[in-house]
């Protein structure tokens, strides 16, 4: 009989790096574009694409630039008054600008590895913003697999990148753990034969993790 070894992901947006909340607020801060009206045009964005808000771009369907461009001309058709001159084409840069990871969640994941567990970053993000975001968590050198959706063609919560994931490391479905803070994405994981842990704070998300993990021989 197998020993069952356990395959922890995190998400990156909201888990390992700050909350969406804390990203909004600062580019709010930097561009005087308030996150009700940001949201609203990367949703008419999507929309046009008939895809979820983000997806366009997350899927690289759409670059960087050219994606600014529409969100700007969404938020220009419905906000005419608002002054879109400090809103950079260079989004990422200017999202991820000041901010660092969640260290409580990268120590925790390190913690993870150095016990011998198999750590990866299940992510739907973009292209353009790789070097920002993947120097920001800086554990590429010391996990498992980064799965990023741009990269894929899939973004969760599309059930493919949970098969995705559990195949190309060939390790059971039942055996994944999933970090995220959308519960949409933790129902399709679960959907998948994952266990999926609510990212809410990191106490919580660290003590759901270990718990989770207590259904494994090796711990």
């Amino acid at each position: 009989m197998n020993v069952r070894e356990p395959f922890v992901w995190f998400d990156f947006g909201g888990v390992l790096s700050p909350s969406l909340p804390v990203l909004f607020r600062s580019y709010a801060d930097r561009t005087g574009i308030s996150p009700d009206v940001l949201r609203a045009a990367m949703a008419v964005v999507g929309n046009e694409y008939s895809m979820p808000a983000l997806a366009p771009i997350e899927l690289g369907i759409i670059d960087e630039r050219s994606w600014v461009g529409e969100v700007h001309a969404a938020i220009s058709r419905a906000h005419p008054d608002i002054d879109l001159s400090r809103s950079e084409l260079d989004f990422g840069r200017q999202w991820f600008d000041g901010h660092g990871v969640n260290e409580p969640v990268r120590r925790f994941a390190l913690e993870l590895i150095a016990d011998g567990i198999d750590v990866g970053v299940l992510t739907n993000n973009v292209i353009e913003w790789e070097p920002y975001w993947r120097s920001m968590i800086g554990i590429d050198d010391v996990v498992t697999d980064l799965i990023d959706s741009c990269r894929v063609g899939m973004r969760k919560p599309d059930p493919a990148i949970f098969e995705l994931a559990a195949r190309r490391n060939e390790v059971d479905p039942e055996d994944c753990i999933l970090v995220d803070d959308l519960e949409e994405n933790c129902d399709s994981a679960r959907r998948s034969g994952w266990t999926a842990v609510r990212f809410v704070d990191a106490d919580q998300a660290v003590g759901d993790v270990e718990a989770a993990l207590q259904g494994f021989p090796r711990r």
